[in-house]
């Protein structure tokens, strides 16, 4: 489970100079691999009440000044108690995000990129570093966290969302694992190619990251698409797959779909024509439509709501990233329930040991579908969480990371067998 943070250890040093050499001091000069070591970007620290300090990269060197430049990559803001102790080393910025120490806007990849490199010489556990590889092709950005030696968890974010969106999981998991957050291919960091972007060319690209990243049979957790392409893959390719957690996976819907023939004659290139809705409007709407997506959205911090709001934003403006969004969306929608290649047909046949993790009240994915799936492969487990929306992993993060953890020690200590999967 995460730690408890203390925010307090430090004594606070009030005067510019003292905060701007602490900045400084806890960066390399120079970033020698990952996404900084070549991606120009400006993250502003504005710390309440003291000022604000803007840390560049630019060709692999790090700087520190005053000059806020007018369009910043993102922007952190903090109480100073919080700040002290992150740049001491005595805890990660992921810690800070998750328990309301700091808030982003803008780019939360830059600021997850920053938080790999600030203060390297601490060891912090939920300490996450932004990679880059290429895989099946695509330039793939990706989170890496914990043990290296440790077995490897695997992490897929749902529509629409980035690597952030699974921090909790991450957090909670990499005391005892190596855990591995990719951007899909179309998402977030990673490059969006001219793909159909369907479950199983996505499941292709996800073989193709285990193997790039040496993490076979793996334990992959997928929410909503990310729970999709790997249970395509675990359906596939059951010896990459160790273990499998679906949280509100966004399987099939088995009724008929009116739309169907229509959505298969509209062209997902149609999705890069300009984008033209005003910045407030589109994020205003963007924040609204994911509190719609909580049983109780006041149960999650605002920071969160606007980080992940600036995330859709980034994604929707531009439009190689908005053609892989429309494109997927229509993947989901046409995916097929029943047939030879319907999941809900082969679902009988997984052989991977499965939790299905469902929210009671999820507006995207019915609770329902967890008795469906109970009489179609009564070999997996599910668990429908009360008062729950689409994202079980920020609105009920401890009960979530329990049943996680349960699952994954349990699979651990009863290995796969061929009567069991």
């Amino acid at each position: 489970m995460t730690r408890e943070v203390t925010r307090t250890q430090l004594p606070l040093q009030r005067r510019d100079d003292d905060l701007g050499r602490a900045l400084a001091t806890a960066l390399p000069e120079r970033v020698r691999d990952g996404v900084l070591a070549h991606r120009p970007v400006s993250v502003v620290f504005d710390l309440v009440g003291l000022g604000r300090w803007v840390v560049r990269t630019r060709f692999g060197t790090v700087s520190v000044d005053t000059r806020i430049p007018a369009r910043p990559t993102a922007t952190i803001t903090a109480d100073p108690a919080a700040v002290v102790p992150l740049l001491a080393g005595q805890y990660s910025l992921v810690e800070a995000f998750l328990t309301g120490g700091l808030r982003v806007r803008g780019s939360m990849a830059a600021v997850l990129a920053l938080g790999g490199i600030l203060s390297p010489a601490a060891d912090l556990p939920v300490r996450a570093r932004v990679r880059e590889a290429a895989v099946f092709g695509v330039r793939t950005a990706y989170l890496d966290a914990g043990a290296p030696g440790g077995s490897s968890v695997v992490l897929l974010h749902g529509l629409g969302a980035t690597s952030a969106s699974m921090l909790p999981v991450l957090a909670d998991l990499v005391a005892e694992h190596r855990v591995l957050a990719p951007d899909l291919p179309g998402f977030g960091s990673s490059a969006a190619p001219n793909w159909d972007y369907d479950p199983v060319q996505l499941q292709r690209w996800l073989r193709a990251f285990l193997d790039t990243v040496a993490a076979p049979a793996s334990a992959v957790i997928g929410h909503s698409l990310g729970g999709r392409v790997a249970l395509e893959l675990a359906l596939r390719e059951p010896e990459t797959v160790r273990a499998l957690v679906l949280l509100c996976p966004a399987l099939a819907a088995g009724r008929r779909r009116p739309l169907t023939a229509l959505a298969r004659r509209i062209p997902a290139d149609l999705a890069r024509l300009p984008l033209a809705v005003p910045q407030r409007l589109l994020r205003d709407g963007t924040r609204g439509a994911y509190r719609t997506l909580f049983a109780d959205p006041d149960r999650v911090a605002r920071h969160w709501f606007d980080a992940a709001a600036d995330e859709w934003e980034i994604t929707l403006r531009d439009p190689a990233h908005r053609r892989a969004l429309w494109s997927a969306t229509l993947g989901l929608y046409l995916d097929e329930p029943f047939g030879d290649r319907g999941v809900w047909s082969r679902l009988p046949q997984l052989a991977v040991p499965t939790l299905c993790v469902w929210g009671a009240d999820d507006p995207l994915v019915p609770a329902r579908f967890a008795d469906h799936l109970t009489v179609t492969a009564p070999q997996v487990r599910s668990v429908i969480l009360p008062d729950c929306g689409h994202l079980p992993q920020f609105e009920w993060p401890e009960a979530t990371g329990a049943l996680i953890d349960d699952f994954l020690t349990r699979t651990a200590c009863y290995p796969r067998t061929a009567a069991t999967g």
